[in-house]
């Protein structure tokens, strides 16, 4: 009776998204690809919890990648940045595995309607890795269908692709599963490694760790060089990449230094700035 109930409220929440999501006739989104603007999928939404409405706004701008920072307590998973933000009823399910859930019913199995391509959900990892993972875990396999799942050696695309960032301790039960429903992010040292796209498809790092330009003057043409070779070796892998610590304040570097990153090919570009990202990446593919 319970999964009863609990199907009838995701449906329930489905048309409701629906109708949010949908854009007035005419406009513009409707227009095109038969309601509204493709997806900008190298976009990334970095702490996305923490904008008026998590995960909405992100779709809203269009964005292909997703963050929730996630904390176990008890057996609940709870969305904050820091311990005392939490809040008991922001869960990782309230604002994204049951949201996502009834979207992707609505659109008829995927995120982005007409849209094949999974959206990605980056959960990082707040409490003690393995232990989180585990109840994440958990979690997860209430949701049937709705996630791109590692079985047995192989990889079945769903509609949501779940990478897994944060404590580390949480690759050891990951790597000991033959079944699971989210992948690991790597950082640029696991680049070479003998784990496969299959466990390891993101390779995400910090960027002031690895490189000293900021957007100001040249990129220094050896920077340059190192930032298309480590792309070239994960590419070749079938890995994508990811930098946080970007600039992320509206002006010149900031535009300069994502206008090297898209044109370097690095996958994922990280803002807390939806509109501001949205908008340069629009006039960067009309360019």
């Amino acid at each position: 009776m319970a999964l009863v109930t609990r199907r009838r409220a995701l449906t329930a929440l489905g048309a409701t998204l629906a109708a949010v999501l949908a854009p007035p006739a005419g406009s513009a989104f409707a227009a095109e690809r038969g309601h509204r603007k493709a997806p900008l999928w190298r976009a990334h939404a970095h702490n996305d919890y923490e904008h008026p409405r998590p995960l909405f706004d992100a779709l809203d701008h269009r964005f292909g990648s997703v963050e929730a920072d996630i904390f176990l307590v008890g057996d609940q998973l709870l969305i904050g940045h820091t311990e005392s933000d939490l809040d008991p009823t922001r869960t990782l399910e309230s604002l994204y595995l049951d949201p996502l859930a009834a979207l992707v019913k609505a659109n008829h199995g995927s995120v982005y309607r007409g849209y094949r391509r999974p959206l990605q959900l980056l959960i990082d990892i707040k409490t003690e890795g393995s232990s989180t993972y585990l109840e994440l875990d958990r979690h997860l396999r209430r949701y049937r269908h709705l996630f791109t799942t590692y079985a047995h050696g192989r990889v079945y695309p769903g509609a949501v692709t779940n990478v897994i960032s944060g404590d580390r301790a949480a690759r050891t039960p990951m790597e000991a599963q033959s079944v699971r429903r989210a992948f690991y992010d790597g950082r640029l040292t696991d680049l070479g490694s003998s784990a496969s796209a299959s466990f390891i498809p993101l390779i995400s790092d910090n960027w002031q760790l690895n490189f000293t330009w900021l957007g100001e003057g040249a990129f220094p043409d050896a920077e340059r060089q190192k930032l298309r070779a480590l792309l070239a070796q994960a590419h070749a892998a079938g890995q994508k990449v990811r930098f946080w610590n970007t600039p992320d304040l509206a002006g010149p570097a900031r535009d300069a230094l994502w206008s090297e990153l898209l044109d370097a090919g690095v996958d994922y570009v990280n803002t807390d700035d939806l509109a501001g990202l949205e908008a340069f990446l629009d006039a960067h593919r009309a360019a």
